[in-house]
């Protein structure tokens, strides 16, 4: 795994890809395939942490990718180490040359610098691709633009990510992302209501930054972390309308035709398919009927997606 670092920790001198890079699709491929092998310097991603969003305009900003996931996607396209930049808002105070000074050449070494051409950055946004590479041009820096990357609908972008897991479509974020989108959770004991009605089920707690898909009730794989084995499972997103109207929002898996016990143990899912939208049913009797249903498509949709892969 590629270490996960602040900037004074980094290897250098740096080849570096600036930007947030969240669901590091394929035009966020194309930027960090301009500096991955990069003679000048160590094959280095450069994002902020939190985003700035966040901290100018307090909003929240779920991530596609955690910072932990991020390394292992970035490693098998020849980055070296992934470099997460604080942001605060002393540094949010600093106009573009003094960013580019401080950060990216005095402390991160910066012999190559690749953006796409939207990038914007210092105090304000000031600072685009043109300033860029005046600055760079004045401090013998090479900078590469990349150009964003479209399709029959327009830009490939992380917006377009989340709309699509918004939606349940998971097939068409799969595209966006060039593979599935998947999140993972720690079983924690719940409350054994689903066992009481024949669906025992993972209660999975989440890292709460991360982007999660919308409630329903889904098809999809489970696996445990550092094992090579995948389940079958219905998954539930959502409280529990019928059981307790009042629960919060949680995640909830059934293995089909597996009972292990998986407290304390780390779960990948991969969300295949929205079977349905959460409802309320009129008895315990007809919401176990009707999970029993899901069950059974969900198989069948697993099964046939297997075969087409």
């Amino acid at each position: 795994m590629i270490p996960l670092c602040a900037p004074e920790n980094a290897k250098l001198p740096t080849a570096l890809a600036l930007g947030s890079f969240d669901g590091l699709h394929l035009g966020h491929k194309k930027v960090i395939k301009a500096i991955s092998q990069e003679s000048l310097g160590v094959p280095t991603v450069v994002s902020f942490w939190p985003h700035p969003r966040e901290v100018l305009f307090g909003e929240s900003r779920l991530r596609l990718d955690l910072p932990s996931e991020k390394t292992s996607l970035l490693e098998p396209l020849g980055i070296e180490q992934l470099v997460l930049v604080p942001f605060n808002k002393t540094l949010a105070s600093k106009n573009a040359e003094t960013f580019v000074d401080e950060i990216l050449v005095k402390t991160l070494q910066a012999k190559h610098i690749a953006v796409g051409e939207n990038f914007r950055f210092g105090r304000n946004r000031e600072g685009d691709i043109y300033t860029l590479k005046k600055i760079g041009e004045s401090l013998g820096i090479k900078i590469s633009t990349i150009p964003i990357l479209e399709d029959n609908n327009g830009r490939i972008s992380s917006s377009r990510i989340r709309k699509a897991l918004n939606d349940g479509d998971l097939e068409h974020a799969k595209y966006l992302l060039k593979r599935p989108y998947t999140f993972r959770g720690t079983v924690e004991k719940g409350r054994g209501l689903g066992k009481k009605i024949g669906w025992p089920t993972a209660n999975l707690k989440i890292d709460g930054r991360k982007f999660l898909p919308s409630l329903g009730v889904y098809a999809a794989w489970a696996s445990i972390a550092n094992k090579n084995e995948r389940f079958s499972a219905v998954m539930n997103m959502g409280p529990q309308p019928t059981i307790d109207p009042n629960s919060l929002s949680a995640v909830e898996v059934h293995l089909l035709e597996k009972e292990i016990n998986l407290i304390g143990e780390e779960l990948i899912i991969e969300p295949v398919h929205r079977i349905r939208l959460q409802k309320k049913f009129e008895s315990i009797e007809a919401l176990s009927e009707q999970i029993s249903l899901d069950a059974k498509l969900a198989k069948e949709i697993l099964e046939t997606t297997s075969k087409s892969n």
